[in-house]
């Protein structure tokens, strides 16, 4: 089936013009507000907000089921504190806000709005960590930060007031423990993305692009219908350089004080707008059944207004809702059936309920899914079981298009003609080096992005290719123009 469909209700192709498709469909569907008076701090409405929470309900309950434990700390850092780390201060100070004082008096130490936690937390472990039985330990928070982004905004995408930013840190007392929770990390993540069936790569970024103050990191990278990358979360091994840096030390059992190694990982709301920008169609949004706000809206249908069917359909929401569905009634008698059905469609709903004198005559009801497949006809008393078939076809059915949408936006080896012009990801084959980095991204017009550690589309061993001036590749770089 072809990635553009007819044109629908939202009437724009979002591969011909994804800005004017994405600001539409946010704005119809009521996602958020930008017409507030603060470039990239954005409104939140009530629908919007509550895909997000859903979304970020996901993540928490990983967290929480491998031992995290959530914690809060303050907006404000004192420059004495936010400076501790030399390559922090240089990667962030940029970029962060700073508070000076008030309408009528100046501080005697200016305060920094958090960008990011590090500092902040690290402050007070300082205090909390002594000795091995104090570790490891496993924290998250759910805060706003605040980047003062140079690049142009994009609703959710890039904004300078992160509301959703779920960031989790570490400590651990050796080296092979932080390694181990790099890797459970990795594994949340993948399982929080591949639950919102969005396709990604995950790369090591190269040490000259490092997060500041870290050995190394992780990104997730996807890519959105302008063949703009965009970054999904980041894992991150910071080593000892925020311990040495905050003196975070522990009496070791051999009876030797040590420095803690530390990991630190983040998401935030960017989560939501992929969803939106890889799963909507001409349609508008299409939400996997495990964050849309309505998962089914059952939709009356009458000559007028009869009584038995809305009774029935009532009396079918009230039944769902007993099962822990999301699930509302649309009571509207001044719009036809097909024009409430391109609504809920284009707010994303995966499944609808259609309702008439035979479903309420025969205690059936008529389900139908957003991706298009038939309907189908089902006694109540097994109403549930169908809704979950129908919703676990529907994530097969988002899985398999976004993994045919990053494939579109993607190019990969052998590539043949020039690159200036690509839109989208490229995959090129790389030694490793920074002198093959910059000619790679000479010749694209892309940044290097990292090595692909893991791809969802097959690729080949790198070394059946040759990167840079016929030296033998064994690795793969992905390159592209970011959010």
């Amino acid at each position: 089936m072809a990635l553009v469909e007819k044109q629908g209700p939202i009437g724009v192709d979002k591969y011909a013009d994804f800005p004017e498709w994405y600001h539409k469909v946010l704005k119809e569907a009521k996602i958020v507000d930008i017409r507030y008076p603060v470039k990239g701090m954005n409104v939140w409405m009530p629908y919007g907000l509550k895909a997000l929470r859903l979304t970020q309900r996901i993540l928490i309950q990983l967290l929480e089921e491998t031992g995290h434990e959530e914690a809060y700390f303050p907006t404000m850092i004192p420059e004495s504190v936010f400076s501790k780390e030399k390559d922090f201060l240089q990667g962030f100070g940029g970029e962060t806000f700073v508070v000076e004082g008030t309408a009528t008096k100046r501080f005697d130490e200016r305060l920094f709005v958090r960008p990011t936690s590090e500092t902040v937390m690290y402050y007070m472990w300082n205090m909390w960590i002594k000795g091995r039985k104090d570790l490891p330990v496993k924290m998250y928070q759910i805060v706003n930060v605040f980047r003062y982004e140079t690049k142009m905004t994009h609703p959710i995408l890039r904004v300078r007031e992160i509301m959703g930013f779920i960031e989790a840190h570490t400590a651990h007392a050796s080296m092979e423990e932080a390694e181990a929770q790099i890797r459970e990390a990795l594994g949340i993540y993948k399982k929080f993305f591949d639950t919102l069936q969005l396709p990604y790569f995950i790369v090591k970024t190269p040490p000259w692009d490092t997060f500041a103050g870290a050995e190394y990191n992780y990104d997730f990278i996807t890519v959105m219908p302008d063949g703009k990358g965009l970054e999904l979360g980041s894992v991150i091994n910071l080593g000892q350089r925020f311990s040495r840096a905050f003196d975070i030390k522990f009496m070791d059992t051999d009876g030797v004080e040590k420095y803690v190694y530390q990991t630190c990982y983040g998401v935030s709301e960017r989560t939501l707008g992929a969803v939106i920008g890889i799963h909507g169609d001409d349609k508008g949004l299409f939400f996997p059944p495990e964050i849309a706000p309505i998962q089914v809206v059952v939709v009356p249908i009458m000559k007028g207004v009869e009584q038995d069917v809305l009774d029935y359909s009532r009396n079918v929401e009230k039944h769902l809702k007993n099962l822990g569905v999301r699930v509302t009634v649309d009571m509207d008698l001044e719009h036809t059936p097909g024009w409430k059905y391109y609504y809920w469609e284009m707010l994303g709903v995966p499944t609808r309920i259609e309702i008439g004198k035979r479903e309420a005559s025969t205690n059936t009801v008529t389900i139908a899914r957003r991706d298009g497949k038939p309907k189908v006809q089902v006694k109540i008393s097994e109403i549930y079981d169908a809704l979950k078939t129908a919703w676990e076809e529907v994530n097969s059915f988002l899985r398999e298009r976004g993994l045919r949408h990053l494939e579109k936006m993607v190019v990969k080896p052998p590539i043949e003609g020039g690159l200036e012009n690509v839109r989208g990801l490229i995959i090129a084959p790389w030694d490793g080096s920074r002198e093959c980095a910059e000619e790679l991204e000479k010749d694209t017009g892309k940044q290097l992005l990292g090595e692909i550690v893991e791809s969802p589309i097959p690729l080949d061993a790198p070394s059946n290719h040759t990167s840079c001036r016929g030296r033998r590749a064994d690795r793969f770089a992905l390159l592209g123009v970011t959010y």
